[in-house]
């Protein structure tokens, strides 16, 4: 048999598990290319040497194939590994997500609700503000109405310090406050109301200072102490009567008892020297009704100072005065102190011509008919 008719050993081709087998079936193919160059030469070397070649290229062949295939599939298993890790955590991930998902949802619903309440708190409120916005507006309007009002009630307390009482004080006291409320606003419509107060109270500060409260309290005094007021005939030779009372502390009691004696002897008469042509002796019942007339004198003296009256209350002084000298002890302490207080009270300055506050009252009277509107 030649080397011709030998049969020739076709090594079966390598199959690849896996896609990355494909380079050891170029490196298996490539080594049966060199068996099949080889195959002429071994056949005329010999059939059986090169049957033995070609079975150990086949085998190696196939140990490389197969070290690759293991050594792709070890590194395949790696990175399913690797990838079922990171799947696992991202599915870890993904649970933490949905968790945080859940709460956010239930936290924005939370929020929805609250939402839903200061939404409904926020439009109260809008209604309570446009409320107040137009009883604001409402009290605005009426704002210098109330104040027109308040200065005219100020004017006509002052007119009637001065046209019933003339208190003068009281009567600026009571414009200075009405200026004082007009001074809070800048209004221009108070203008001539402010103009006319400012006249009025200069009018009034200058004025002497006159305060018939205070004269009438002294005239009350005075009325007062008409009880205590000693009469003429009523009066003691007190420092005879002190020198005789002050005995001698080694005087018998017969000496004293004569002492006693001539004391009252000398208190049965009493010798005084009379100027006036009429005695100032008076019954009882007479002296009761001299100190009422006195007291209705003096209390006449206050009404007319009262009025305004200026000679009804210098009369009723004068007449006072007059009575005192002629029925009552003038040496007394308390009568001519009544006395000194009676000069006094005739010879004060009444400011009895008051001025006119007409100016105001006209003015706040023309505002008023305006009805407060402002320029």
């Amino acid at each position: 048999m030649s080397a011709n008719d030998e049969p020739k050993a076709r090594p079966e081709p390598l199959a690849a598990g896996t896609a990355q087998g494909e380079a050891q079936g170029e490196a298996a193919q490539q080594a049966e290319q060199a068996a099949a160059a080889d195959r002429p030469e071994r056949s005329r070397r010999g059939g059986s040497g090169g049957t033995w070649f070609a079975v150990l290229l086949a085998l190696v062949a196939a140990g490389i194939a197969a070290g690759a295939w293991v050594d792709l599939r070890q590194r395949a298993d790696a990175t399913a590994e690797t990838f079922a890790q990171r799947i696992q955590a991202l599915e870890a991930q993904q649970g933490k997500l949905r968790a945080l998902a859940q709460e956010a949802q239930q936290s924005a619903q939370a929020l929805q609700g609250k939402l839903s309440t200061l939404e409904v708190r926020v439009a109260d409120a809008q209604a309570q503000r446009a409320a107040i916005d137009a009883l604001y507006q409402e009290l605005s309007r009426n704002r210098n109405e109330w104040r027109i009002a308040e200065v005219e009630q100020m004017i006509d307390i002052a007119a009637q310090q001065l046209d019933l009482a003339g208190n003068v004080r009281g009567a600026l006291l009571a414009l200075q406050l009405a200026e004082s409320r007009l001074a809070r606003s800048d209004d221009a419509a108070f203008a001539p109301l402010r103009a006319a107060l400012a006249r009025d109270i200069e009018r009034l500060k200058a004025l002497p200072a006159f305060d018939p409260g205070a004269l009438g309290q002294r005239i009350e005094r005075l009325a007062v102490g008409v009880e205590t007021l000693p009469l003429a005939y009523d009066e003691r030779p007190a420092q005879a009567q002190a020198a005789s009372e002050s005995g001698q502390d080694g005087e018998t009691w017969y000496g004293r008892l004569a002492s006693e004696v001539w004391r009252e002897l000398r208190r049965l008469i009493v010798v005084r020297r009379v100027e006036s042509p009429e005695p100032p002796l008076l019954a009882p019942t007479q002296a009761y009704f001299l100190r009422e007339n006195l007291r209705l004198r003096l209390l006449s003296a206050r009404l007319a100072l009262l009025t305004r009256d200026a000679k009804a209350y210098r009369d009723d002084l004068q007449a006072a005065q007059a009575w005192i000298k002629r029925y009552f002890d003038t040496r007394s302490s308390r009568s001519a102190e009544a006395l000194a207080q009676l000069e006094q009270l005739a010879s004060a300055p009444l400011q009895l011509e008051l001025p006119s506050i007409e100016g105001s009252v006209n003015a706040v009277r023309a505002l008023e008919a305006r009805g407060g509107r402002t320029s």
